[in-house]
């Protein structure tokens, strides 16, 4: 069985109120790593942004707002499109308030990306190895 699922999305990066500009979100998921998904941001070659998300968090986003940190997200419907809102946090500004990127992504194709995920291992199903990560930790020391 595989344990390695990736899906490369057109998404759009919001500059401004309103001005939507196509990027590319390059999702990963291992089973390895049976909590997140990897997400890594990028146009013409460059690489923009890298983030790991909660895959339960995404698949949540999907019907209703979550997020209380850097990250947060909620379904947008248009009627016709339905999406996920993705907000990033960024550092504090000079002026007191944060940078903040907000990124459109079709949800129908990021349902399907997750519930390949699940195939892969299932909700519940998640194991981290500790002694595996302690190893690793005590290694790096």
């Amino acid at each position: 069985m595989n344990s390695f699922v990736h899906k490369t999305l057109v998404v759009q990066l919001q500059a401004g109120a309103s001005d939507r500009f196509p990027v590319l979100a390059h999702l990963s998921y291992d089973a390895a790593d049976p909590f997140a998904v990897t997400v890594v941001f990028s146009h013409d070659g460059r690489v923009l942004a890298r983030w790991r998300l909660d895959r339960e968090m995404l698949t949540d986003g999907l019907g209703r707002p979550v997020g209380v940190g850097d990250v947060r997200m909620r379904p947008v419907s248009t009627g016709v499109w339905e999406e996920l809102r993705l907000e990033f946090l960024g550092d504090a500004r000079p002026d007191g308030g944060r940078q903040c990127a907000v990124v459109f992504a079709w949800a129908p194709a990021l349902a399907t990306f997750l519930r390949e995920t699940r195939e892969v291992v299932a909700p519940g199903r998640e194991e981290v190895r500790i002694d595996d990560f302690l190893q690793e930790v005590i290694a790096g020391s």
